[in-house]
């Protein structure tokens, strides 16, 4: 338990003092199956390599968390994710709270951080006391435009059975802090999805105090 805390304190101590140099903008929503393969062709029409076929992914995403006995609430939580169609290192992925800000920001802004690590990174965090919650399979499209990123991808449990009749729409910029002038473009590329999808900045918040 000694360990447990004091890695607890030191990831406490390394997050308040801002040492995550990126930002990620996040649009988020949702397509039923029926008119996923309409947004598929808007996308190839409007991102970049138009002549080419999307990239595709299948990702194994596990969720851990490092909980203290005296609190309720999670210390950190971070991801791990496999991919399950390619040969590549895991990638370790911590993302921060939303950042409150100006309400009239197009996205929402969160700090983000990502690793390239080893297959011993379960290990790794199981000795420091993190706990495995959940894992989850995405499969899906990704496509690029600028330095915007795109996916539609399909949540899927015991790697097989979608766990509902829609596509998660994603529309994200990972940028280094200051450059929030990359949520307009994002907001204006958003619009031209529409009717199809309407993605928005979700507030995770309101889901928590859901009864």
């Amino acid at each position: 338990m000694g360990a447990q805390v004091n890695a607890a304190e030191l990831l406490q101590q390394a997050l308040s003092s801002n040492i995550i140099p990126n930002q990620e903008f996040l649009l988020q929503g949702s397509i039923l199956d029926s008119a996923a393969e309409n947004l598929l062709h808007r996308l190839r029409g409007l991102c970049d390599n138009v002549d080419a076929s999307p990239e595709t992914f299948s990702d194994i995403e596990m969720c851990f968390s490092l909980k203290l006995p005296t609190e309720k609430t999670p210390v950190m939580t971070v991801r791990v994710r496999r991919a399950q169609d390619v040969e590549a290192p895991l990638q370790l992925r911590y993302i921060g709270q939303p950042e409150l800000g100006d309400r009239t920001r197009p996205t929402l802004v969160r700090s983000s951080l990502d690793i390239a690590c080893t297959p011993h990174v379960i290990d790794f965090l199981t000795e420091m006391g993190f706990r495995q919650d959940f894992e989850y399979c995405t499969k899906g499209y990704m496509f690029r435009k600028g330095r915007m990123k795109i996916t539609v991808s399909k949540i899927l449990k015991n790697m097989t059975e979608p766990i509902s009749q829609s596509y998660l729409v994603e529309l994200s910029v990972l940028a280094p802090k200051g450059q929030d002038a990359i949520a307009e473009d994002m907001r204006i590329f958003a619009e031209q999805l529409k009717p199809l999808v309407q993605l928005e900045k979700i507030d995770y918040k309101r889901f928590a105090q859901m009864p």
